[in-house]
């Protein structure tokens, strides 16, 4: 631990100020409700401006109003989308060069180039997380994606017709927003032992769903003013957030000089087999490579595993309003606007499975188990939703909450609680500057995976919606037998730890380095 000027140098200014105001250092418990709150809006933000984009594309193409939130259009399957739509004519101009013929391909274009260029930037961002202060990457990728966000906007302003322009402006967000998800997971798992991670981290991964909720309503409500205004204020509200992220963050308890806490009590307990303390604080000053981090037992698997949840998931996420305005459920279609509020269900469904996947993960000491059995679990809810999801609303509900629960359960637990643990894993003999490139390999895997999903149901939808379930639920198969050596490996070490001349092990940790 340095000394305390160089402590009272690390630490944010806003909480320098507050302890100068207050006349005593703030507590620890403080600062863990203060990581989480700025954490929780910081991540709401980032996908608060990722809405945007769905919500004015009928705008942008009045073609795609009736496709609610197609992402992924192309060419070979844009005809017959269209040749099933009737009623796609245009009711406004929208803006040029979105407006044309091949509008809808082009902002199917810009998504597929804005994920990709997030997913690349994703390993590089946690590289860098581990290399430089955590607070100033998280602060400098919020304020980037503000200013990206709002530069989409001001195409209206500044009457810009260049797709190329829209193209390399969406590229760039992409790339600052990749910062953003390393950077909050390792400041989170800085702050959590592992002991009760797995529920913490399942409630503070609700995030998501409120960033989609608020950005989805602050872009239709701007909309009546123009649809720079919809780009515009969710690209000032994460700059903001983003200056509040600069001034108060800490990003480890070593921040605020706090040298004995809980935080470390589970860190010891983790890492039992570590070496002596002198070598891991020498450890620690040096950050873990990429391909050492890919060595980390059970990174590989899980990364994988995710690959394929997030293909599941974001189908769901990009595709379920069109599929439901296009299934007729109890005999009857829905519209437009009643699918998009029906599936948000599905949203709320993976909140509960992202909670209950942590605290079952938390009780059982088992990651790889509980991600895997939700995983499987979410076949035969699949087959069910796509077979009786259109007898009733009611049916259509209640599957839709269930199906939302098992596939985003397995994905939250991933991309939080199982990345902070593998970025602190005892392998790494007490370095624990591994958090941000463990945690950008594995989502950055799972990225390419969201972006792959989406865009085969494109082709796929076109012909035969069972054909998409089908590709889905072969795509949950695969993420559980991905994980099934650690499963076993737990399993072996839970019977191993139930017998009387068995020492205590941490299962988590010694089914993976089995692995």
């Amino acid at each position: 631990m340095g000394s305390p000027s160089k402590t009272r140098r690390m630490k944010p200014l806003g909480i320098q100020l507050y302890e100068c105001a207050r006349g005593s250092p703030i507590s620890f418990r403080s600062c863990q409700a203060l990581v989480l709150i700025l954490t929780f809006l910081s991540y709401a933000s980032y996908h608060a401006t990722r809405k945007t984009t769905s919500i004015v594309k009928s705008v942008l193409d009045p073609k795609t109003e009736n496709l609610g939130m197609l992402h992924w259009p192309s060419h070979l399957y844009l005809q017959d989308l269209r040749d099933a739509q009737g009623n796609m004519t245009a009711l406004y101009s929208g803006w040029a060069p979105f407006n044309a013929d091949d509008g809808t391909a082009l902002l199917g274009e810009i998504d597929l180039a804005f994920l990709g260029v997030y997913a690349i930037g994703m390993f590089f961002a946690g590289h860098l997380g581990d290399r430089v202060d955590l607070r100033i990457l998280l602060t400098i990728g919020m304020i980037g994606t503000g200013f990206f966000t709002a530069a989409f906007g001001a195409g209206n302003w500044l009457n810009i017709h260049n797709f190329y322009y829209f193209l390399g402006v969406q590229m760039m967000a992409g790339l600052f927003q990749s910062s953003g998800w390393p950077s909050v997971v390792a400041v989170v798992g800085n702050w959590f032992g592992k002991s009760k991670r797995g529920l913490i981290m399942g409630i503070w991964n609700a995030h998501t769903s409120v960033g989609n909720i608020s950005g989805s309503l602050i872009a239709a409500a701007m909309l009546k003013f123009g649809w720079s205004w919809s780009f515009a204020v969710p690209g000032v509200m994460i700059a903001v957030v983003g200056l509040a992220v600069f001034l108060f963050l800490p990003v480890g308890p070593e921040m605020i000089g706090i040298e004995e806490d809980i935080h470390e009590k589970d860190a010891e307990k983790d890492d039992m087999g570590a070496p002596l303390l002198e070598e891991r604080s020498a450890s620690k000053e040096k950050a873990v490579g990429f391909i050492q981090a890919w060595r980390i037992p059970g990174v590989a698997p899980f990364a994988l595993c995710l690959f394929f949840c997030k293909l599941v998931a974001y189908t769901f996420l990009y595709w379920l309003p069109f599929y439901i305005s296009h299934t007729a459920i109890g005999g009857v279609y829905l519209s437009d606007t009643a699918a998009g509020v029906l599936s948000t269900l599905f949203d709320v469904g993976g909140v509960v499975g992202g909670i209950l996947a942590g605290h079952i993960s938390d009780r059982l000491d088992a990651r790889a188990l509980t991600a895997a059995s939700f995983t499987f679990s979410a076949i035969p809810a699949l087959f069910f939703y796509r077979i009786y999801g259109s007898f009733s609303l009611y049916s259509n509900i209640a599957l839709m909450f269930v199906t939302g629960m098992l596939v985003n359960g397995p994905y939250a637990l991933i991309t939080t609680a199982v990345s902070a643990d593998l970025g602190t894993h005892s392998s790494l003999n007490g370095n624990s500057r591994a958090l941000a490139t463990v945690t950008a390999i594995i989502d950055g895997t799972g990225s390419i995976g969201a972006a792959v999903g989406p865009l085969l149901t494109g082709y796929i939808s076109a012909k035969s919606w069972s054909g998409v379930f089908t590709m889905l639920m072969a795509s949950a198969l695969v993420a559980g037998l991905l994980l099934s050596r650690l499963v076993m490996a737990e399993i072996s070490a839970k019977m191993e730890s139930r017998r009387p001349d068995a020492a205590a092990s941490d299962l988590p940790v010694s089914s993976m380095e089995q692995s």
